[in-house]
């Protein structure tokens, strides 16, 4: 048990880290991505604004008034920005005007500068807190290109800007939150999903190792689809233990009965034969009546030898056969019937019973078994005997065919609705004492029924109406 509660939470672990895993990969990815994306825009607003400067000085000065130094000055001294630094620049990267510098001589060309070299190439482009090799102080930059002239702003990093700048962190928070909430969840579900499937192991366990098995565990497990996997494993189960325990039963119960009806005629057989050996003078009227009962008694056995050998090869051989059902022989059942009531004529005159034929001149079945005729006939010869051994008082046999399904009926006293269900059950009798006296090994019926079932067919008992037995059967067409 420990071992399957270590299994069951090495199971619980791997999901809920795999499953936690792949989540949280995901919300990192998405933060980042999400966080660039937001501070990338809030770039392109203080870009934007600074482009809007930048139209706003050409259009107000022109490319004449921007070169003028007084007015370039006093348009540049009333700017809204405190500190914004202003700078015209040609297309050759020489500084021709700058607000905050008094010796634009002295300055460094400056068509290297990244944002000069994509307006020069784009139109406009900024740069990102670079400090001013002159002023050294660092900017954010944003530069226009209008004809020859390149107009470049620029604002200084302070507190104020660098706040504004920072993306929102709002989202970073909630992306938090909802992942501890889903990781409550994963858990909740993979140790609820954890526990199910430790019950079912336990289950597993206690079957393999024998162990007393109950239901309990069934009733512990979820009504989802996990339960009903489980459900139809632990059915399945119980079905498959049940069916060996039937086998063992059945193996028993026809071991017992085999050796009880063999226990009678050996016994039998041993009696009369020590008779004669003890008594060598014996008449030989009494003699040969005893070597008569003996030959009976051998008689009884062998046929009930047969009988079982012929259950057996029924119950082996559909399962191998019925696969290769391209291999099916096809059979005309209606000369079989025949040849069975042609064979039974003198039992059944002597018993006062007339054969009444009620069929087509052709019924075509197929068979998976190599001789289908031994088969067949078996089948309706032991339905016949079965009439001639139990049908007490019947006067006729019918044997009728229709809509694919034959039935053989008596008019005897037939049989109480209680016994009907077993008379297709190895060793049933009726009537047991008397059906010993008729000679019967209890396996006529049983094999009728394992003919019909090893053809694809079924068989059922009923009472005939007006007094008797029918029974009636289809086989494969």
């Amino acid at each position: 048990m420990a071992t399957a509660l270590r299994k069951s939470k090495s199971f619980q672990k791997n999901l809920f880290f795999s499953i936690g895993g792949i989540f949280l990969l995901f919300a990192v990815c998405f933060s980042v991505y999400q966080y660039q994306r937001e501070k990338e825009y809030k770039i392109d607003i203080l870009h934007s604004r600074l482009q809007m400067y930048n139209y706003e000085l050409m259009q107000s000065l022109g490319e004449q008034g921007i070169l003028c130094d007084s007015l370039f000055e006093s348009y540049t001294q009333s700017l809204s920005i405190d500190k914004m630094r202003v700078t015209i620049i040609d297309t050759n990267g020489l500084v021709l005007q700058d607000n905050n510098y008094q010796g634009i001589d002295s300055l460094p060309n400056h068509l290297k500068r990244s944002e000069v070299q994509e307006a020069l190439a784009h139109g406009n482009g900024y740069d990102i807190k670079r400090t001013s090799e002159s002023t050294h102080e660092t900017y954010f930059y944003s530069a226009t290109r209008f004809g020859d002239l390149v107009v470049r702003s620029a604002v200084p990093y302070s507190a104020e800007l660098t706040e504004s700048l920072k993306a929102d962190n709002t989202f970073i928070y909630f992306t938090i939150a909802l992942t501890l909430l889903l990781a409550i969840a994963l858990y909740l579900n993979t140790r609820r999903i954890s526990r199910h499937i430790g019950h079912l192991r336990e289950f597993a366990v206690k079957a393999e190792e024998g162990e007393e098995l109950d239901h309990e565990l069934e009733q512990r497990l979820p009504d989802d689809e996990l339960g009903e996997i489980s459900h139809t494993i632990i059915t399945l189960y119980w079905k498959l233990r049940h069916s060996e325990e039937d086998k063992l039963r059945l193996k028993r119960q026809l071991t017992q009965n085999v050796a009880h009806e063999l226990k009678t005629p050996a016994a039998s057989v041993h009696g009369y034969l020590e008779s004669i050996l003890d008594h060598p003078d014996m008449p030989q009227e009494k003699r040969q009546h005893f070597l008569e009962r003996c030959y009976a008694q051998s008689e009884r056995m062998s046929k009930l030898l047969m009988d079982m050998s012929q259950l057996t090869r029924l119950d082996e051989m559909p399962t191998s056969l019925s696969i290769n059902k391209e291999h099916n022989n096809v059979i005309d059942v209606v000369p079989i019937i025949h040849n069975v009531l042609e064979d039974t004529t003198l039992q059944l005159k002597n018993k006062g019973i007339e054969p009444i034929v009620e069929l087509p001149a052709s019924i075509i079945v197929s068979s998976p078994f190599a001789e289908p005729e031994s088969l067949i006939y078996s089948l309706f010869r032991n339905l016949v005997d079965n009439a001639l051994a139990y049908a007490t008082g019947a006067s006729q046999i019918l044997i009728t065919y229709s809509d694919g399904e034959f039935a053989v009926s008596d008019n005897g006293v037939g049989v109480s609705p209680q016994h009907l269900p077993y008379l297709f059950e190895r060793f049933y009798r009726v009537d047991k004492g008397r059906s010993r006296k008729l000679g019967g090994t209890g396996l006529g019926l049983a094999i009728v029924k394992n003919t019909v079932v090893a053809h694809g067919g079924t068989i059922t008992a009923l009472p005939t109406p007006g007094g008797g037995l029918t029974v009636k059967f289809t086989l494969g067409g």
